[in-house]
């Protein structure tokens, strides 16, 4: 599954690492590419690692020995709650002082976001549009979040109120035909909104893929 690009990021955090590396040892590199949210530098790729999913044991003492496989460190939904929540508390105690404070509402959500914590992003991208609704990033990541968190309807709901404040953002088209192509079943809405990506971004750097897309999209 390709998943959506996300925007609204600033730096490479230690929850973002550690949701990556979960990531990268459940499932290797997936089938598409991962696409970061709407403002902020590109995360490095993930290199494919292999599972191994079995226990050596010691055939003179009969007891496991150490579990060295990458499965052994992986860390659970829990570990990344709890390391999203450490990281996030600084700015929530700055929240305190100014809870309307719409970046930091838009950082608190991103922390959460990367560690696959949807709904709790949900909850402070919300709250962050209701200080800046105007704001098409957060939007769009907001729709992002949605969608991981299963909400197809919302996600496109979303996207379009994006697009509204930003017609040709290319992340936000690109989310949409992505959203419309594997959530909704729709190839034809998710080849205009990559078809209108292409033509008001003639200069978009994975104008390659997009066109990938349009021709499975069509069964090409």
């Amino acid at each position: 599954m390709t998943e959506l690009k996300t925007t609204t990021s600033d730096t490479w955090s230690s929850t973002q690492a550690f949701a990556l590396a979960a990531v990268a040892l459940l499932f290797g590199v997936c089938g598409g590419w991962i696409l970061r949210r709407a403002t902020g530098s590109p995360k490095p790729a993930a290199p494919q690692q292999a599972i191994v999913s079995t226990t050596p044991v010691s055939a003179s003492a009969q007891t496991p020995m150490p579990d060295m496989s990458p499965m052994a460190n992986l860390p659970s939904p829990a570990d990344l709650k709890k390391a999203a929540d450490a990281e996030a508390a600084p700015l929530l105690q700055q929240l305190k002082v100014a809870p309307a404070d719409a970046g930091l509402l838009t950082k608190v959500g991103n922390i959460y976001y990367d560690a696959k914590q949807y709904p709790d992003a949900i909850t402070y991208y919300e709250r962050a549009l209701k200080s800046q609704p105007n704001d098409a990033s957060v939007r769009t990541d907001l729709g992002t979040a949605y969608w991981y968190n299963g909400d197809a309807d919302t996600a496109i709901t979303q996207f379009n109120k994006a697009l509204t404040q930003e017609p040709t953002k290319a992340d936000t088209l690109f989310n949409l035909g992505i959203v419309e192509w594997q959530g909704k079943k729709d190839a034809r809405s998710a080849v205009a909104a990559w078809q209108k990506l292409l033509d008001s971004n003639p200069g978009y750097a994975n104008k390659d893929k997009v066109q990938q897309l349009i021709a499975q999209a069509q069964g090409n």
